[in-house]
């Protein structure tokens, strides 16, 4: 798994998932797309599993009901890796939170771990 496309395609469908409102075509993207054992981190929430994954996906829908992620600028990658950063907001306006993952896929193609950082939140 080293060519940079497939690393793009790999966070497109990513950012895919934490936009997929439907729980039971979440969870098959995600089951599709996650390793068994992979792993998502960032300042809020560690999530180990398919299961946690998939609950700290829905958890951030509700949280953010009709908001939407999308990547904001290219996909940086080499090797296995990739970082990218991403917007939270609503459709075609301004977003309300920003940040950036670092993505780093298994040997299978299949992402492994997420780890991620928020840079503009929410005040509350």
């Amino acid at each position: 798994m080293t060519a940079t496309a497939t690393l793009q395609d790999l966070a497109e469908r990513y950012i895919a998932t934490w936009n997929e409102t439907d729980p039971t075509a979440r969870r098959a993207l995600v089951t599709d797309l996650w390793a068994e054992d992979g792993s998502y981190t960032d300042p809020l929430v560690a999530a180990e599993g398919l299961d946690a994954i998939d609950a700290t996906l829905a958890a951030v829908q509700g949280q953010f009901a009709g908001l939407v992620f999308t990547l904001a600028g290219p996909v940086d990658a080499h090797h296995h890796i990739a970082r990218f950063g991403w917007e939270l907001g609503p459709a075609g306006g301004e977003a309300l939170v920003v940040g950036f993952d670092v993505l780093v896929a298994d040997a299978e193609g299949r992402i492994g771990q997420v780890h991620g950082f928020l840079d503009k939140v929410p005040s509350a």
